[in-house]
Parts: structure tokens; C-alpha cells; sequence
């Protein structure tokens, strides 16, 4: 098996994860935005190490149920069927160890066992019994922490004639197994070195859903090795009710000092629309570890309309039950028809499982299949609506979704304790509502019920303080065109200064996040100026940017037609990108220091020289990614004029990919501006041209013939 072919079809993210070098990058964490394929990226990790010649039984793959294990096993051995890969959960694998022989003696015997452990999945009303026969208050001791070693020293007195049972017994619950294998490493060296030596590089998926005991089993594990691969999502961290700990993936780049960071952003499940509020979700989430979704190619994006229309998620207010069952009744009958839809496209979510009993029935009353409903004795419905927990959910996706409850108390649910505790209570239930939002593949529905039935008792809720907040739009104003672009350009530079005035508290607390902040900054200032200059903006084939590697130089070409292009490139790419601009820009307050900020390169339009200076900038290792306009001016028509070479000359030079964008309707937001009313801007993304894959694959290229003309032919087929 070629290694080069597990690497096709992968993103510049993907591709960087699945060749990252331990010895010379450290332990690596993935954190794998939802729908951005994670499952196939550690999959094909575990492939491309076994190609590159790592013996697979030196590989040690953990995961969190046996289904999951079980996939990830099918996906490796489609390429190596005998592949002996330990791909397994951490409970099966604490077992696997204590089974072993180390030395002579079974290692369940070096931890004091008497007999082979046999795991069950409760010690039941025996537990109980015994802590009373103890005079130990019930609540006290939970029995999956009973060989946790975290108990009072005269508590842990008593427990001990407990464990001792146990040991005696072999009878032991799951957890036990992992306390007992965390023992085994910790206290007995000639385990440690064993265990190490049997596996060599070690991969965790879900990462943030290990607890503290997994946790130290892991670390044990490694030892001081830097084979460590972890993939997980600290935004779906959704289980913290078992004990699993978000800290363990927040503090991973501090326990590894060596460590990296990849994200995976791309996400190839949703929309456009349904990811830009799911962003909004953790807007003030610290930047060190806040993700950005961007739509690759969603599923079934290249066949349904209903994913070609991106459409926006709907917040829909009913006083009643009965009128919003309505409405999802009427909802799924207009798709289906619409949409040619089979039932199992469309789901309910809900917070509680208590919930789906209305939602259940009210859909048997409308004559509607449910999914998982028994059909008969041995048959269940395949093809039907779903009605899930949103934690039953997560790992699923449906073309449309149906999220009910979001109001106070429901979504997100009711938090106890004081206020630490609510806190952390809270922010697992924005995960959670997080979850939800990514379940939904082309059309989301957010549903509020102002009164229902609840515990027994007909209520009031208050709306969700989840639910979008609208954004108000600035409202049409008749003054005259040239006071109202006195009244733009003061407003934005307005909000350059407010920007600048905090950077000198961003360099004091938050130097290590300077980039992502500055990234963040640009967005925000791009939407902004979409706000103030009223434009409505599509974006289409926004899923060609997840083609493009950009650790490499990017030249971005466009047709230019207005000083408007600038922010619609920058929401287009969903990055910051530096651009070519004349001497005279660089005199205008707090524009120039913005500009400089994002790797722009100043030349005189007169003297020239703006190939020298993007050479200059390129052999400085710094701004890599411009935005290139190869007419060299504005076009006042809205037509492109005669390109010129420059720019592909040096992208030839660069080994660069080029990436084609084309831009409609920009002129009129404002040098031909007309009104103040909206105005419509669209941005096309055409495929990327790799000029390095192009020079190894023809050996030689001319600049003007097989870039320039093919690149401009592309775009006028395009405008």
C-alpha cells in the first residue's frame, strides 16, 4: 500500500494531522469541529503509520464505546484486514491488562486480585448493604469510585475490607477496572515498562470525554514518550453528569509543553447558514481554543435544492404545544413534497427524554412513521421520523431538524447548586444547545413554546436565552448620497480607532493569541462594514476554499470593481489576507495600521515595483496569502479589464496555489452608489489551480498561456 494514497481527498488540516511528526512536533491535539471529519482522520492516521511501516500491534487506538471501536476497526482493516491494531474502549483494555502474564504472574495478581476479574455492570443493593453494615451514610461513597484512593484516611480504613471482598471475589463494575489497571502502572515498574513497551504511539478519540481516571491512564501509559494523538471537540463536551472532564482538553497544550495544535474547521455536514449560528454560539469563548466552522461540501449538497438554498435557521414562537405541532406537521409535509424528502431526513430534538412522549404520539395522531418505533414483533421502522435527546444525538445528522423546547428551564436546562457549580452546569448546556445546532444538515427550526405542560402542571417559559438575538438593521435613510458616505467613512474609522485603542491590552494579557484575535478583528469588521454599507452578500461555492492548502503561498485573483471588495473578500475567505495597495492609502489614519496588520504591500502606481516588493515580503516568510487584482485598477464598468502577467509570473515563482474569486455588484455599494437602500453582492469561489502540482507534472509552464489565460477564462465564464 502506497502511503500517498490515504493522504487523497484529505484537506491541508486533515493532510497536516495525519502526517504529523511526534519526534519533532510533540504530542498532537486535534480539536475537530463538529462534522469536520475526525473519525476519518484518525482512521487514516492508524492507515498511514502501518503504511510507513510501524508494526500495527505497536498501535493503541481508545475510544469510548465498543460501536465506535468496532467502526474505526472496519474503516483501518478495508486497507490492512489483518492489521493487529488494539482498538478498543478503556474498559476493555483495563481488562486486557489485568489479563496479562508480566514476569510469570498474571498482572491482576500484582494489584491483589484472587481471581480473574469478572466485571459487571452495578454491584446493586449488595453495595448498600455493606456500607450500612459499615455504618457508612448512604451517598458517601459511590461504588464506581471505590478503589479511587480519593477518601478521608478513616474512611479509607473501612472501604478497605470492602475492596478486599472485591479482590477476593473478582466481581468488579467497569470502573474498577480502570483504578485497578491505574494501580498496576503506578506501583509496579515491571507492569509500566511492559505495557509501554507493547505500544508505541497512542490515539484517543473524544478526548473531551475522558475523566480524571482515564486521564491518568493514558499518562501512565505514555510515559515520557510524545507518540500521543488526541482528537476531540471541547464545544461538545456534553457529559461532565458522568464524570468526564473538559479540563483534560483545555489544559492538554500545558500537561505538553511540547504539544500542537491543529483544528479542524471545515465542516462537511451543514450549510453555510446553520454554521455561521453555530459560530455565534461560543462568540466569547477565550480565542486560545475557539474554532471556526466553514462549509466544505455539505452532504447531499451536490443533488437536494433544499442544501443549494441555504437557507437560514427559523425561530418560530407558538403560544401552545399544539400550535407548534402544527406547523412541524405542515413543515414536513411541504418538504417532503418539495424536496422528494424520505421520512428519516427530518428529526425532533429535545432537551429532556421526558419530552419526546408528546412529540411521539402527536406524530402516530398525523399518521407519521417514527423511527426506532416497534412494527411488529421482530420488525422496527426504519424509514421514520426521528424524536431524539440531543444527547441520544450527537454523531447523528438529518437534512432537516426540528429543535424543540428552547426556553428557560428546558434549553438550557435548570442548574443547582452555588455558583460555580451553575456555571459549569450552564456551560455544558450551550455545548449541548451547540450539538444540537450541528445535528442539522440543511434547514434548522429553533422552537419556542411560550406554555406547556410541565412536571405535572400547565407553565409559563420564558424564551431561551439561547435563541439568535436579530440583529436590527440600520433602517433607510433619504439623506443624500455624499453626506451618506461622509457618514460611513466616519463610522468605520470610528471603529478602527475603538480596535486600536485595545490593542495595548491584547499585547499585555493576550500576546500568545495576537493572531487569532487580529483574525477575529477582521471578521467582525468585514460584517460590519456589510451592516453600514447595506449589503446583502451570498456566497457561493464557498466549499472550493477547503481545496486549498494555506500553509502555502496563496494568490488570490479577483475581478476589482470597488473599494467594497475588500471586506466581501475577507468574509469570502473567512481569513485575513494581505493585498496590494497604492503609497496614498498608507497616509489615512488607523487604515494604514490595519492594513499593515493584515500583510499588505504598499508600492507607488507611478514608479512600480510591485513584483520586487511581494518578492521582498515572501522572502521574509510573511504574507504568504494576497489578494491579487491582475488588471492592476478598478474597473468602472463592472467588466474585467485586460489582465496582466504579474502577478501569475510570480505565482509560478512561488510554487503558489491560485484561487479565483469573482465578485458582482460591489461597484454600486459604492462608487456608483445610487441610494441607501440594500444592495445585492455576490461572491463566487472557482477552483483552486495548484501552479506547484502543474510545474512537477509538466515540468515547464508559460505564465501568460497555461495561468493568466485559463485562470481569465474561468472568471469571464464565471461574471
Amino acid at each position: 500500500m502506497d502511503a500517498s494514497s490515504i493522504l487523497e481527498g484529505l484537506n491541508a488540516d486533515q493532510r497536516a494531522a495525519v502526517l504529523h511528526d511526534h519526534e519533532r512536533d510533540g504530542q498532537l491535539l486535534i480539536l475537530a469541529g463538529a462534522g469536520s471529519g475526525k473519525t476519518s482522520v484518525l482512521t487514516k492516521r492508524i492507515q498511514y503509520r502501518i503504511a510507513s511501516g510501524v508494526a500495527p500491534e505497536k498501535i493503541l487506538a481508545l475510544t469510548f464505546t465498543a460501536k465506535a471501536a468496532a467502526e474505526m476497526r472496519e474503516r483501518v482493516q478495508k486497507l490492512f484486514p489483518d492489521a493487529g491494531v488494539r482498538l478498543c474502549t478503556f474498559h476493555s483494555l483495563a481488562l486486557f491488562m489485568l489479563k496479562q502474564k508480566i514476569e510469570g504472574r498474571f498482572a491482576y495478581e500484582m494489584v491483589g486480585m484472587k481471581k480473574m476479574p469478572s466485571p459487571k455492570d452495578s454491584a446493586g443493593e449488595n453495595f448498600l448493604t455493606r456500607l450500612r453494615e459499615l455504618r457508612i451514610p448512604a451517598g458517601t461513597v459511590n461504588r464506581e469510585e471505590l478503589f479511587s484512593g480519593n477518601y478521608a484516611p478513616r474512611l479509607e480504613a473501612k472501604l478497605q475490607r470492602l475492596r478486599e471482598s472485591v479482590l477476593e471475589s473478582g466481581q468488579v463494575v467497569f470502573e474498577d477496572l480502570i483504578y485497578l489497571a491505574i494501580q498496576l502502572l503506578e506501583r509496579h515498574e515491571a507492569a509500566r515498562t511492559f505495557f509501554q513497551n507493547q505500544w508505541e504511539e497512542i490515539l484517543v478519540d473524544e478526548y473531551q470525554d475522558i475523566n480524571p481516571s482515564q486521564y491518568r491512564m493514558v499518562k501512565n501509559l505514555l510515559g515520557n514518550r510524545r507518540a500521543l494523538f488526541v482528537v476531540g471537540d471541547d464545544d461538545q463536551a456534553i457529559y461532565g453528569f458522568r464524570g468526564a472532564d473538559i479540563g483534560n482538553i483545555n489544559r492538554f497544550c500545558e500537561d505538553f509543553k511540547e504539544s500542537t495544535l491543529i483544528r479542524l474547521e471545515w465542516n462537511y455536514r451543514s450549510t453555510s447558514n446553520i454554521l455561521h449560528l453555530a459560530n455565534l454560539i461560543f462568540e466569547k469563548k477565550p480565542l486560545r481554543l475557539r474554532k471556526v466552522l466553514r462549509a466544505g461540501n455539505p452532504k447531499g449538497s451536490g443533488g437536494n435544492p433544499l442544501f443549494r438554498e441555504n437557507r437560514k435557521p427559523e425561530i418560530w414562537v407558538s403560544e401552545n404545544p399544539v400550535e407548534e405541532m402544527t406547523k412541524i406537521i405542515a413543515r414536513i409535509k411541504d418538504f417532503r413534497d418539495a424536496y422528494d424528502l424520505k421520512w428519516k431526513n427530518f428529526a425532533i430534538l429535545v432537551r429532556y427524554n421526558r419530552q419526546r412522549l408528546y412529540y411521539e404520539e402527536a406524530l402516530k395522531d398525523a399518521g407519521f412513521p417514527i423511527a426506532g418505533a416497534p412494527l411488529g414483533e421482530d420488525l422496527v421502522v426504519e424509514d421514520g421520523v426521528h424524536v431524539e435527546t440531543v444527547h441520544g444525538s450527537k454523531g447523528l445528522q438529518y437534512a432537516v431538524v426540528f429543535y424543540a423546547g428552547l426556553a428557560e428551564k428546558l434549553t438550557p436546562g435548570e442548574c443547582e447548586g452555588n455558583f460555580r457549580a451553575r456555571k459549569r452546569q450552564l456551560d455544558e448546556e450551550r455545548r449541548l444547545y451547540y450539538v444540537g445546532v450541528t445535528r442539522a444538515e440543511a434547514h434548522l427550526h429553533l422552537l419556542y413554546c411560550s406554555r406547556r405542560h410541565w412536571k405535572g402542571r400547565l407553565m409559563n417559559f420564558k424564551p431561551s436565552r439561547f435563541l439568535p438575538k436579530v440583529t436590527p438593521q440600520y433602517p433607510d435613510s433619504k439623506m443624500p448620497i455624499i453626506f451618506y458616505k461622509i457618514y460611513v467613512v466616519a463610522v468605520v474609522l470610528g471603529y478602527m480607532l475603538l480596535h486600536i485603542l485595545m490593542l495595548p491590552f491584547v499585547f499585555v494579557f493576550g500576546r500568545k493569541t495576537l493572531d487569532i484575535w487580529l483574525e477575529k478583528k477582521v471578521q467582525n469588521f468585514s460584517r460590519f462594514c456589510m451592516k453600514v454599507l447595506r449589503i446583502d452578500l451570498s456566497i457561493e461555492d464557498q466549499a472550493m476554499l477547503a481545496k486549498v492548502d494555506w500553509s502555502r503561498p496563496v494568490f488570490v485573483v479577483g475581478n476589482h470593481s470597488s473599494y467594497a471588495d475588500i471586506p466581501v473578500i475577507f468574509l469570502t475567505l473567512e481569513r485575513t489576507i494581505g493585498f496590494i495597495a497604492k503609497e496614498e492609502l498608507g497616509m489615512i489614519p488607523f487604515l494604514n495600521f490595519w492594513m499593515k496588520k493584515l500583510g499588505c504591500i504598499f508600492i507607488n502606481r507611478k514608479k512600480g515595483g510591485g513584483a520586487d516588493a511581494i518578492r521582498e515580503v515572501m522572502k521574509a516568510g510573511t504574507g504568504s496569502r494576497i489578494f491579487v487584482f491582475p488588471e492592476g485598477t478598478r474597473s468602472k464598468k463592472g467588466t474585467m479589464l485586460p489582465f496582466k502577467s504579474g502577478g501569475f509570473r510570480l505565482a509560478m515563482e512561488a510554487e503558489a496555489i491560485i484561487l479565483p474569486v469573482v465578485l458582482k455588484g460591489t461597484r454600486s455599494v459604492w462608487e456608483s452608489r445610487k441610494n441607501t437602500g440594500m444592495q445585492k453582492v455576490t461572491a463566487r469561489v472557482l477552483a483552486p489551480m495548484d501552479v506547484g502540482a502543474l510545474l512537477r507534472e509538466r515540468g515547464t509552464l508559460d505564465p501568460k498561456k497555461d495561468l493568466m489565460h485559463v485562470v481569465r477564462a474561468q472568471m469571464e465564464a464565471a461574471l
